[in-house]
């Protein structure tokens, strides 16, 4: 086999699909990509059992056909090193050496048997659900959610996205169980009712794929796993089972005391306040009323505190409540808006944190977060 491929092209494409390669692979021909050549094109494929990703280059210079498990780490340490330039990939597939020339030299390096590599899951084709998303939409519902997933291996089900499908709307909740954000769409909607959980890794390396995406996102899922088809990527990733708790019931209807602010000035002051929290506990506390916002935090063990006072728009009586400040600074740097609205029943309950004007009319978002005890 022989083909012909640019150097900075190939280097892309490896360097997208190297992000599923786990550092501690539990079977050694995971190390590698697998190269297939066909009459037209090189298909490259990554996986690590869970999750697995697919890409194509259509190339003009192509002589025989076949496939090679190709050393992922050892091929991109090399074409790192590479300026611009054709790259002849010449392959013995039965000794399964590998001669890369370029302009100036010959490089050569051992591939594996590409009967190794394991074989792509396949859907149930009964019980398959099918949908095509926009893919701004799906790349915005996992930036605002993804922050928020669990790293609970007692409840595997909080360490993905849950994405809802109705007629409706399309939703994508995360939470920890300290946090929740439930951000929704009204312009992603599907003709049935559906849900699945996808993982952390997958939503990542979606996260990363999406931002060159130009079309709709392909997406099929069966019970086990979802086939995410982008233009020139196909993730293909085992879903997380089981049946995500019921997250509206946790989210509070009636919350009399309402406060609006500068999303910016709020963020800034939480950060420098919190510098003074203790550190085990990272507490500070918001005391509101009459339009003024107090926020507090302090050590007693090393005798530091804090202090910020904070124009806002208040209706409500008066409250102190109080948040774990690294929870408080995500949320507020996962909100796009100018100002936020902060609503909240009492210092027990959690407080809701709403972006005041949405960046489009489409979408709806919602963040949770728990309270601390004051005096605890």
């Amino acid at each position: 086999m022989k083909f012909v491929v640019s150097s900075t092209e190939l280097l892309s494409h490896l360097s997208a699909l190297s992000k599923v390669i786990g550092s501690k692979s539990t079977m050694p021909i995971l190390d590698n990509f697998l190269f297939q050549l066909t009459e037209t094109d090189l298909t490259i494929t990554a996986s690590d059992l869970e999750s697995t990703l697919i890409t194509s280059l259509a190339l003009d210079n192509i002589e025989g056909e076949g496939s090679i498990a190709v050393p992922a780490k050892l091929t991109i340490d090399s074409l790192k090193e590479f300026p611009e330039q054709p790259l002849t990939f010449q392959i013995n597939s039965e000794s399964f050496n590998i001669e890369i020339f370029s302009d100036n030299g010959k490089f050569s390096i051992m591939g594996q048997d590409a009967e190794e590599f394991p074989a792509q899951p396949k859907l149930d084709e009964e019980g398959t659900s099918s949908i095509n998303i926009n893919h701004i939409a799906l790349q915005k519902g996992i930036d605002k959610t993804l922050f928020a997933t669990a790293d609970d291996e007692l409840r595997p089900v909080m360490n993905g996205v849950f994405i809802e499908l109705s007629p409706d709307y399309m939703s994508f909740v995360a939470s920890d169980a300290h946090k929740l954000v439930r951000y929704r769409r009204t312009d992603a909607k599907a003709e049935f009712e559906s849900s699945f959980i996808l993982p952390k890794k997958p939503a990542g390396l979606l996260k990363n794929l999406l931002p060159r995406e130009e079309f709709d996102v392909g997406v099929q899922f069966d019970d086990k796993n979802a086939f995410f088809t982008l233009s020139n990527y196909k993730l293909i990733c085992r879903l997380v089972e089981g049946n995500y708790p019921s997250y509206n019931s946790v989210i509070p209807t009636n919350n009399p005391n309402k406060m609006v602010i500068d999303r910016l000035n709020f963020l800034n002051t939480v950060k420098r306040v919190s510098v003074f929290s203790n550190q085990a506990s990272n507490l500070i506390k918001l005391n509101i009323n009459d339009n003024k916002l107090v926020v507090s935090a302090q050590d007693i063990d090393f005798s530091i505190s804090a202090v910020e006072r904070l124009n806002c728009e208040y209706e409500g009586d008066e409250i102190e409540i109080g948040f774990k400040s690294t929870f408080l600074q995500e949320i507020l740097t996962n909100i796009s808006t100018g100002d936020v609205m902060v609503e909240m029943s009492d210092p027990t309950r959690a407080g809701l944190l709403l972006p005041v004007e949405t960046d489009e009319e489409d979408e709806e978002m919602l963040m949770l977060l728990m309270p601390m005890m004051i005096n605890a």
